[in-house]
């Protein structure tokens, strides 16, 4: 009888352990340059940060850090403005007859033939769920025209038809007319390469997705943080601007996070998120949100 009860919770055992490793593993990072496990290089501060970018695509770097106390793990794009293949490109979601619905960054990597991608606006439905009605709190500026008005007091990432980049308070846009692209996120976190003063007194952390542009305004970074999770208990809005600028950014933004952050990459013949989406407490559920920025791939980086 011992015996058996002894089999009995050995399988009870497994019954509960095999899902939980199924979940670490399909949370695992999988690198996007040669496809096996990759383990992040660690930092002890935020100042030590000095990012070793890999090539993704032609104009697209990747980096993968940690920061060891407190302990993060966060992801990294840089991106080539000035390249012939860089072509931004945002959505305010998914768009039928003139209305927005949800989406996840995955579904919109995927749809719109993309390299990567990012959430970004603020919204009003949190859901996992994709192609419900969703409205943008933020403006969404698309091939030069407005799918969502400016939210004041929020600030914006903007792309302007003389190829200049820039972040800017939603209040000052008042028409498209010399931006290609904007998207939303709330608020700036990093100016002339200094974290700023509202970030000084906020101390709470969450997951976190970001952008930075560089001081030459070349070069446009895309940062997801993660949190919720063992391993990475994400970041302050002041920590988020220490990690960008010392990926080379000198202006940057806070987008949505939470269970909203997800940086999505073209593997060979997979979309997926880098990191580890946690919509409703459950790793690697992706949340479907609104605006989002990505990257569109040239004919050389096609996978």
């Amino acid at each position: 009888m011992l015996v058996i009860q002894k089999a009995s919770q050995s399988k009870l055992r497994g019954f509960f352990i095999f899902p939980l490793l199924l979940i670490f593993l399909s949370c695992a990072t999988v690198s996007p340059i040669n496809q096996s496990l990759e383990r992040p290089e660690v930092f002890s501060t935020f100042e030590e940060v000095q990012p070793r970018w890999l090539v993704f695509t032609d104009s697209i770097g990747y980096y993968h850090g940690k920061i060891a106390d407190p302990e993060l793990e966060f992801w990294a794009l840089k991106i080539d403005l000035r390249a012939p293949d860089t072509r931004i490109v945002v959505r305010g979601g998914s768009v039928d007859d003139g209305d927005t619905y949800s989406t996840k960054v995955s579904s919109f990597v995927r749809n719109n033939s993309l390299a990567a991608g990012i959430n970004a606006v603020p919204f009003d439905v949190v859901s996992a769920i994709e192609n419900r009605p969703v409205k943008n709190i933020g403006i969404v500026i698309s091939g030069g025209r407005l799918v969502s008005p400016p939210a004041p007091h929020y600030d914006a990432l903007v792309f302007y038809t003389d190829g200049r980049a820039a972040i800017v308070n939603q209040s000052a846009i008042d028409s498209v007319e010399g931006i290609e692209n904007a998207i939303g996120g709330f608020s700036q976190i990093l100016a002339l390469g200094e974290p700023a003063e509202r970030t000084l007194n906020i101390d709470a952390r969450h997951p976190r997705s970001a952008a930075g542009i560089s001081v030459d305004g070349n070069y446009l970074y895309l940062l997801v943080v993660d949190g919720r999770r063992p391993g990475s208990v994400g970041s302050t809005e002041r920590e988020t601007a220490l990690i960008l600028r010392a990926l080379g950014s000198w202006e940057g933004i806070n987008f949505d996070g939470g269970g909203s952050s997800a940086l999505v990459l073209r593997y060979p013949g997979r979309v997926r998120p880098v990191n580890t989406p946690i919509h409703g407490g459950i790793p690697g559920l992706e949340r479907a949100v609104a605006g989002c920025i990505g990257i569109a791939l040239s004919p050389s980086t096609e996978k």
